[in-house]
């Protein structure tokens, strides 16, 4: 009997699930994805609707703080530093606070994005930039919160937010000069020693040049002046497996001491291993 109601409170269960009803969302989730120049920016928002009411001034009071949306924060991430009205914003994720004005909006980006809504305590301290943005008037009625990132140019960009009749675009420029030298500086530069050390490590571990995995480990070695341990166990394992026993013995000896100054027991253990191991006629 036991097994029977057993079995009916799966069905049941089973049933509840399937059964849940599906509605439309009132303020529906979007996000916005935009590269400016070389900058990720992208807006997390949902957006409500006019439904005949009067917006600004009535249903979002001027004057007082607004989630700038609605259900969870509205967020906006920069992959890069930013530059707004003068002030430097730091790359990473901030819910994004508005106070509407009837002729300009104050726009603050604040650090902690896991409110719903406005924090229930506002801390000043983790505001990390406020900016002022013309407030202007449409000639046409924009039904839902509309948030995007338009104007477009290598250097910068607007983020415009637009609903009733109102729209308001604040600018903020992106570091496209520095990060696209930065780039080609170290292009031009050539392979790093990580590079050289991930493509020997490539060939030792796919059985392939063994002549090119050995070349390649040991311009990581000299591209790297502190010698990581894990550079020459890597030395030790393509010398042995090429059937240079005593370079991989002295290998491993360097290996192991790094690792022994490091305190790294595992690498330890596994250089004095396949030093016995090599070291046996």
């Amino acid at each position: 009997m036991k097994k029977i109601f057993f079995v009916l409170a799966v069905i049941a269960a089973s049933f509840s699930v399937e059964a849940q009803v599906k509605t439309p969302a009132p303020s529906p989730a979007a996000s916005v994805k935009q590269v400016v120049g070389l900058t990720d920016v992208e807006v997390d928002y949902s957006r409500p609707g006019m439904k005949g009411r009067t917006i600004f001034g009535d249903l979002v009071p001027f004057g007082k703080l607004w989630r700038t949306g609605a259900n969870a924060n509205t967020t906006i991430s920069f992959s890069e530093d930013v530059v707004i009205d003068g002030k430097s914003l730091k790359k990473g994720k901030y819910a994004l606070y508005t106070t509407p004005k009837a002729d300009n909006w104050e726009i603050i980006f604040y650090s902690d994005s896991d409110n719903w809504g406005t924090p229930e305590k506002w801390d000043d301290t983790k505001v990390a930039l406020k900016a002022t943005a013309k407030a202007e008037m449409l000639n046409r009625s924009v039904e839902s919160l509309t948030i995007g990132i338009n104007g477009l140019d290598n250097n910068f960009g607007f983020l415009e937010i637009s609903w009733e009749k109102t729209l308001v675009a604040l600018k903020f420029e992106v570091p496209t000069e520095k990060t696209a030298m930065a780039s080609i500086e170290k292009a031009l530069a050539g392979p790093t020693a990580n590079d050289y050390f991930s493509s020997a490590q490539y060939y030792y571990q796919s059985n392939g040049d063994l002549t090119k995995a050995l070349a390649y480990v040991n311009k990581a070695l000299e591209l790297n002046k502190e010698k990581p341990f894990w550079f020459n166990r890597l030395k030790s394992l393509i010398q042995a497996k090429t059937g240079d026993k005593k370079g991989a013995i002295e290998s491993a000896k360097a290996s192991l001491a790094a690792a022994t100054a490091a305190k790294n027991n595992d690498y330890v253990k596994m250089n004095n291993d396949s030093i016995a191991e090599w070291s046996k006629k």
